[in-house]
């Protein structure tokens, strides 16, 4: 007769076994480009809604996107 523990202790091995071949797989699988790539446009043109990364490109953008129409208070003092 086998004894009682035996079935317990296999079964704790491969869930151990599992969650490191699970851990594994994440991690090679890398991080996510396209939401890394979405987080980074913080900026939003208020006229045609385009979003950009930083404030210089936004500037350019509105500069040549948008000559006619006034130029939004937050990047009057951006260096573009």
């Amino acid at each position: 007769m086998v004894p009682a523990m035996a079935r317990g202790h296999q079964k704790l091995q491969s869930q151990q076994k599992n969650a490191k071949k699970q851990a594994e797989a994440k991690k090679s699988k890398g991080h996510d480009q396209k939401a890394a790539a979405k987080a980074a446009l913080v900026f939003t043109c208020t006229v045609c809604r385009t979003q950009m990364p930083d404030p210089k490109t936004f500037k350019q953008h509105f500069e040549s996107r948008h000559p006619k129409s006034p130029m939004p208070p937050e990047l009057v003092d951006v260096v573009a």
